[in-house]
């Protein structure tokens, strides 16, 4: 058993398998759903949350994780003797981190924190890496030094299918988001200093893959031969297809792994979400 314990919370969309492999520990946050609370991944699977915002009118809304369930898991680990690393999703954009922050305050023990300043898998592959280095006997202050480089090289980017989602929740004006419906305009994208912001936009779906294609080679080349790159997917398995087909032929990856996105970021972005992260050379 590693000494070291890692802790994520659940805007990073780290797949099942890789939970169970590195034996990460995952504190939810809660998505409200007509007014009824579940707590992320473990009330409501994704394909269930996607299924109700695609056959219901509902717009979910999101609660942090708070002082008492991080108070509760890093005292867990604490009692058992163990270090713990907790990689979290951006402070910038919620409070969960400042939870944590509080609940290591109180406690004696050797907690660490590392601000992702990322979503999803922008955070779930700093959790990977930081599971990989633990099991190698590393320390929390040298993984944190690798997870910076990481994280500096990391290049994230979402297509949505609707701007209604972000508009509810507040992300952008309904002016904006009813435009761009009328017009067909899909947007594209990237995470800047810990928050969401568009870097492009498209007129229709079946650009959307050939303009993140375009700025995924702008942005870290046009060989990526020596690369994992991870496809991110909602609820629409024909585009995560399609992306999948088009980045093997136009950026020649090692490998290609997945990610489901989850109902926290799908709560802000509603179903139809396509994601890419690969890296800056």
């Amino acid at each position: 058993m590693n000494n070291l314990k890692i802790v994520c919370d659940s805007l990073s969309d780290v797949p099942i398998d890789l939970i169970h492999k590195y034996d990460i520990e995952v504190v939810p946050l809660t998505v409200i759903l007509d007014g009824k609370e579940y707590k992320d991944g473990v009330d409501i699977t994704k394909e269930e949350f996607y299924k109700k915002l695609r056959e219901e009118n509902i717009y979910p809304k999101t609660s942090q994780a708070t002082y008492a369930q991080f108070k509760e898991v890093f005292e867990k680990y604490i009692n058992e003797g163990r270090e713990i690393l907790y990689i979290a999703g951006s402070s910038t954009a919620t409070g969960t981190y400042q939870s944590a922050v509080m609940a290591k305050n109180d406690l004696n023990g050797n907690v660490y924190t590392y601000d992702s300043q990322s979503f999803s898998y922008g955070i779930g592959v700093l959790v990977v890496k930081a599971a990989e280095l633990a099991k190698e006997g590393k320390s929390g202050e040298e993984i944190i030094e690798e997870l910076k480089d990481l994280r500096e090289k990391s290049y994230l980017l979402f297509s949505v299918d609707t701007l209604e989602y972000l508009q509810k929740g507040g992300r952008i004006s309904s002016t904006k988001a009813t435009i761009a419906n009328i017009l067909n305009i899909k947007p594209i994208l990237d995470v800047k200093e810990g928050l969401v912001s568009p870097v492009a936009q498209v007129r229709g779906k079946k650009h959307v893959i050939s303009k993140m294609i375009e700025l995924v080679k702008e942005n870290c080349g046009y060989d990526l031969s020596d690369q994992v790159i991870y496809i991110g997917y909602s609820d629409d398995l024909k585009e995560k297809e399609k992306l999948i087909e088009v980045v093997k032929k136009e950026l020649n990856p090692k490998e290609i792994q997945f990610f489901m996105v989850g109902t926290c970021i799908g709560s802000h972005s509603g179903p139809g979400v396509t994601g890419i992260l690969a890296f800056k050379k």
